[in-house]
């Protein structure tokens, strides 16, 4: 009883002592925290470990290769998840590694499979295949035919890329020495290449040595996703002759596939080139993917054949970046590259387009000499360039024509730091090429506005009658009541329209606000001085087709002035030019004519509409004056007299600028304007020289109407063209002023 009460005593005490909330101290929180997270489980994540290797012997080596599992239909030697260990403290076992291999893999078409395997050393690829000369009378008879077929496919590559003069000393492409040997007739040591029968298989492994796979012949595929080269690689002419993926490789060191041919798609995509990345004298012969690839130092890319689409889409060239001298027989894909250092496409052949959109050009870009076919241009929309900070290099006159953009809207900026690159480079045909381009797109906009339907304000019936059924109409009608539509895209947010019928119509659809008569008459009449301005000079930009507008135009009123002076009448007296005055006027016409339309033709990309538009301006008020003033005839005092005066005090070039067609009436004035002499054998001259001072400002002599005697029709006509020649020399200057450098300081100092 006593050891009882004295044991309640104790645990009252210590009951005292303890609070009835538990409390840890702050310093046990982080231990609790930790003790937490070692007992939950682990996400996929943080699991995801380095794989369990397994060291490689001779006799599990041996082993495997008596054993060849079958994948895909192929017999492969599986080494997955080993360690290898070829340096050279490991001699004995690194050279009986490649004897063991060369032997089995060289006697049947075996596949390799080194999946997630360590490499210790330097690994000699090549040394695995079977080594045997190109030519195909001295193929080793244990390939199959199919294999024969391949080496053979060889040789016709490789003979199809030699030049005319293959002996000559300035051959570059491509630059392997077995492809030279071909035209020899004796086999030779370089001539003989290392043929790799089977797959091989190197998904995510490691490579801590050197890798080798020079003058190699890969009969099958390759696949090197995920995989890791900690040391430089050497690809030098290797032939791919199926499909190889680089896909997400990590080269850490300089990777060397100069020389190399690729039958079928190369995949390189998400691929790490950290060091520098050598493809010279390369050939695709299928489509080659780089896309999303990393290239951080000096990229070589010279002279390489690309026989299909070469994409570099979404590529970050950290460093400089060369394609010299490279073919693209199809399109070039560089949309939303970054070029953080220069990038050189000199002389490199383009067949089809090379797709610029959204890319980054932070440095220089140089495609100076380059050949563009007449399919290929540089499609630039969304391309982010800064004139200040960045070049563009090209031919003088040529680079500004290849650019191609869609639209304008979203793409001003672009095309005006393209302009001001050129101007920077003087470069006027260029920097003038380029808004050329934005005026056409900006015509093609203003038409857009004219003639297609508002979707904020078009009724139902105008959308059922533009395509749409009645029930999506209704559903467009319901849509803008509750708000109206931004941007044409907008209509997929109906789910009664599908992406087909948008797609179908969003070319004749509008957003906006809706034009007034009046609004859209100013939008009619910018839209037909816009037309006239690239039609008749191209905006400005082309002064030969302006010279040749003017050409046309001075021989058709020189013409036109020679009729009604010395074509006046048949009856009662015949007033008609002589047979020798008809015949001078008429081949000087056709001489000037011509010579006019070739630099129309020459110039312009739509003659026959630039010809239309000066038609319609030149034709048509002058002959309805003409066949007016031969219906009414002519019957009035001086009719044997010319209705042209030249001034008889100076006989100079001139430049009338403020010169009025007709002479003022003052008795003066009449004593020092004289009438043509019609008899003499070069007055048809005269014509042509007063069409000229109309139109141009400029003459020999200051010849003009008379006052006395004049029929109103004459005088209107001549009035007409002067009214044109006002016009006609504010666009000749304002084109000179755009096309030679300073001249516009000139003129606007005058």
């Amino acid at each position: 009883m006593h050891n009882l009460s004295l044991k309640h005593k104790y645990t009252q005490r210590l009951n005292a002592k303890i609070p009835k909330k538990l409390s840890l101290p702050t310093s046990a929180l982080p231990l609790a925290f930790l003790c937490v997270l070692l007992l939950l489980p682990l996400p996929a994540w943080a699991a995801q470990t380095q794989p369990e290797r397994t060291p490689l012997t001779l006799e599990l080596l041996q082993e495997r290769l008596r054993t060849p599992t079958l994948r895909e239909g192929n017999l492969t030697v599986d080494l997955q998840k080993m360690v290898i260990d070829l340096r050279p403290d490991n001699t004995s076992f690194s050279d009986t590694f490649y004897q063991l291999l060369r032997k089995e893999l060289g006697a049947k078409p075996l596949g390799l499979d080194l999946s997630y395997a360590l490499i210790l050393g330097d690994f000699v690829g090549s040394d695995l295949g079977l080594r045997t000369p190109l030519y195909a009378q001295a193929i080793a008879p244990i390939f199959t035919t199919t294999e024969q077929e391949e080496l053979e496919r060889l040789r016709l590559v490789c003979l199809d890329s030699l030049p005319i003069s293959a002996t000559s000393s300035a051959y570059a492409l491509p630059k392997s020495k077995d492809c030279r040997s071909l035209l020899g007739t004796e086999s030779t040591p370089s001539s003989e290449i290392a043929v790799f029968r089977g797959v091989l298989t190197l998904v995510k492994t490691r490579f801590n040595g050197e890798v080798k796979f020079y003058n190699t012949f890969f009969l099958q595929s390759v696949n090197a996703q995920g995989a890791t080269f900690l040391q430089p690689t050497n690809w030098t002419e290797t032939r791919f002759a199926r499909p190889v993926s680089f896909t997400s490789a990590n080269f850490q060191q300089p990777s060397d596939f100069q020389g190399s041919i690729f039958f079928e798609k190369a995949n390189f995509k998400k691929t790490k080139f950290q060091e520098l990345t050598d493809f010279q004298g390369s050939i695709f012969e299928k489509a080659a993917n780089f896309n999303q690839a990393i290239f951080k130092q000096l990229a070589k890319f010279s002279n390489v054949k690309w026989q299909e689409n070469a994409d570099f889409s979404d590529v970050r060239f950290a460093n400089q970046v060369q394609f010299t001298k490279a073919n693209f027989n199809q399109s070039l894909l560089l949309t939303e590259a970054t070029f953080e250092q220069a990038v050189s496409f000199r002389e490199a052949e383009f067949n089809q387009l090379v797709n610029l959109q959204g890319a980054n050009i932070l440095n220089q870009a140089d495609f100076s000499d380059a050949r563009f076919s007449t399919e290929a241009c540089l499609s630039v929309p969304g391309l982010t360039f800064n004139s200040n900070q960045a070049k563009i290099l090209g031919n003088p006159g040529q680079i500004g024509k290849m650019f191609c953009i869609p639209t304008l809207q979203g793409n001003q900026n672009i095309l005006r730091n393209l302009g001001q690159n050129f101007r920077q480079q003087q470069q006027i045909a260029d920097a003038n090429e380029l808004e050329y381009t934005k005026q056409r797109l900006r015509l093609i906009e203003f038409g857009h506005r004219l003639t297609a339907t508002n979707i904020n304000s078009a009724s139902v019936a105008s959308l059922i009658n533009l395509g749409f059924s009645p029930t999506q109409a209704q559903a467009i009608a319901q849509r803008r009541l509750i708000k109206l539509f931004r941007n044409n895209s907008d209509l997929l947010t109906i789910a009664d329209i599908d992406l087909e019928k948008y797609t179908q119509l969003s070319d004749r659809l509008i957003v906006g606000e809706t034009l007034s008569i009046g609004g859209w008459l100013l939008q009619a009449w910018s839209w037909l001085a816009l037309s006239i301005l690239l039609l008749l000079s191209g905006y400005g930009t082309n002064f030969w087709l302006v010279f040749g507008v003017g050409g046309l135009a001075i021989a058709y009123f020189g013409l036109l002035f020679w009729l009604v002076d010395r074509c006046r009448r048949l009856h009662p007296v015949p007033i008609i030019p002589t047979s020798y005055e008809t015949i001078s006027i008429l081949v000087s016409f056709s001489v000037l004519e011509f010579f006019s339309l070739l630099a129309i033709f020459r110039n312009t990309e739509q003659p026959w509409l630039t010809l239309g538009c000066l038609f319609t301006i030149i034709v048509p008020v002058p002959t309805a004056l003409l066949i007016r003033l031969y219906q009414q005839g002519r019957y009035h005092d001086l009719m044997d007299v010319s209705y042209f005066t030249e001034d008889g005090t100076f006989r100079q070039l001139r430049l009338l600028i403020g010169r009025l067609p007709v002479i003022p009436r003052n008795q003066t004035f009449r004593e020092r304007y004289m009438p043509l002499l019609c008899d003499r054998r070069w007055n048809w001259l005269n014509y042509y020289d007063f069409s000229l001072n109309n139109l141009v400002k400029l003459g020999f002599n200051d010849i003009r109407l008379r006052d006395e005697h004049l029929p109103g029709i004459i005088s209107a006509l001549a009035w007409y063209q002067w009214s044109l020649g006002v016009i006609y020399i504010t666009l000749v200057l304002w084109t000179l002023s755009r096309t030679i450098p300073g001249l516009n300081l000139l003129i606007y100092l005058k």
